[in-house]
């Protein structure tokens, strides 16, 4: 299983609206290595789900349910979606000040690419910020 994590803007996609809509296909990227992660994610990955620009922290986990294919939303094929259903909510968010003050998150690419969109994480690291929300 592989860990990632996705930021949407609050005003655009929040997770309260994801867990109210209960599945969703993530859609709007338009940054190929972006693109590139969310077509390297399977059926039963765990996602972390980051609230961007407003709140600025992790807020609940999310799981892949279905594989990457054309996005909806667009006729050109250089773009892809995949679903998503909610798992989890955090008991505390975990605030983008929290993960750069963690050591062990220094590296993370929310940190390194602050506008990378989806974002791959070690399991070490997925688990950090679980244990950091909980």
């Amino acid at each position: 299983m592989n860990h990632w994590l996705v930021k949407s803007e609050p005003f655009k996609y929040s997770w309260d609206k994801f867990n109210e809509d209960g599945r969703t296909f993530w859609d709007g990227v338009r940054n190929y290595q972006a693109r590139n992660n969310l077509k390297a994610m399977k059926e039963g990955d765990l996602v972390l789900f980051y609230h961007s620009n407003e709140g600025k922290h992790v807020v609940g986990v999310a799981k892949v349910v279905k594989e990457f294919y054309q996005d909806p939303t667009t006729p050109d094929p250089n773009w892809v979606v995949v679903d998503l259903v909610p798992v989890e909510t955090l008991k505390n968010p975990v605030t983008l000040e929290q993960i750069k003050a963690e050591e062990s998150l220094k590296d993370i690419s929310l940190v390194r690419q602050g506008r990378l969109s989806v974002m791959p994480l070690k399991a070490t690291e997925f688990d950090k910020i679980l244990e950091m929300g909980s």
